[in-house]
Formats: structure tokens, C-alpha cells, sequence
């Protein structure tokens, strides 16, 4: 299996784009809200503090998955669509598609907030992955 090499610029580009916006969708939802509430803000505060955070987080996801998508492109060719990380940056833009739409609608938070999950554990997975131009072949029997 062989991928194109990456520039350094892309590899530092993929890097940090999925520091930040993995990260970050994590750190407000599982880290900040919870610690604000846990610090006694009232609950109506902390609502609101999330329902400006989270469509931040997920615009700011979607760019990043898109610089990434972008990256992979550019290692992997044709290639990305069937690789799983081309693919779960597919998902990541799907969903963030989907929290926007959901957000919009009167009654959609329940759609909302499982489009961010969505995102935040799609994120997850693609931490796991090698970089794009860093594949790891199996290990051959001779």
C-alpha cells in the first residue's frame, strides 16, 4: 500500500486541527459544563453558556474535519473515500451538518445533541487512526 508523501505542512496541519477541534468538543462538553454546574452557576446559566459553545465547537469541527478531509485527499488520493478515516470525516461533516439543521428546528435539541455526540466520538476514533501518511502495513508471514 503505498500513499503519497505528505508535506511537513500537512502533517502539522492535521495534527493540530484534530487537537483542537477533538479536543475542544470534549473539553466543553465533558469538562466545562459539567464543572460549571458543579461549581453552583444556575442551571439556566449553564444551559445557556452550552447553547452558545456547542455550535461554536461544531462550526469550528466542521473546518477543521474539512482541512483534514483536504489533507487525506492530498496523501491518499482517490483512496480517501475508502479509507476510515476519509470516512469518519465524512460522518464528522454529516453530523455537523445535521446539529445545524436539527438546531434550527423547534424540538430539535434532542437531534442536536446526538449529532454533537456524534461528532465527539467519531472524533474519538480518529484519534486512534495513524496519520494519513504514516499507514501501517500488517505484518507479513514469510
Amino acid at each position: 500500500m503505498l500513499t503519497r508523501p505528505t508535506p511537513r505542512g500537512g502533517r502539522v496541519a492535521w495534527q493540530l486541527a484534530q487537537t483542537l477541534w477533538v479536543g475542544g468538543i470534549w473539553v466543553v462538553h465533558f469538562v466545562l459544563l459539567p464543572a460549571l454546574d458543579r461549581f453552583g452557576l444556575a442551571a439556566l446559566l449553564v444551559n445557556e453558556i452550552g447553547a452558545f459553545m456547542r455550535p461554536l465547537m461544531i462550526g469550528f469541527a466542521a473546518a477543521c474535519a474539512l482541512l483534514q478531509l483536504l489533507v487525506a485527499g492530498v496523501a491518499l488520493g482517490a483512496r480517501c473515500w475508502r479509507d476510515l478515516r476519509g470516512q469518519l470525516l465524512l460522518l464528522v461533516l454529516l453530523a455537523c451538518t445535521v446539529f445545524f439543521v436539527a438546531h434550527g428546528f423547534a424540538g430539535g435539541e434532542y437531534w442536536a445533541m446526538f449529532a454533537y455526540l456524534v461528532v465527539a466520538f467519531a472524533g474519538l476514533v480518529l484519534v486512534l487512526q495513524p496519520r494519513p501518511d504514516e499507514d501501517v502495513e500488517p505484518l507479513r508471514r514469510s
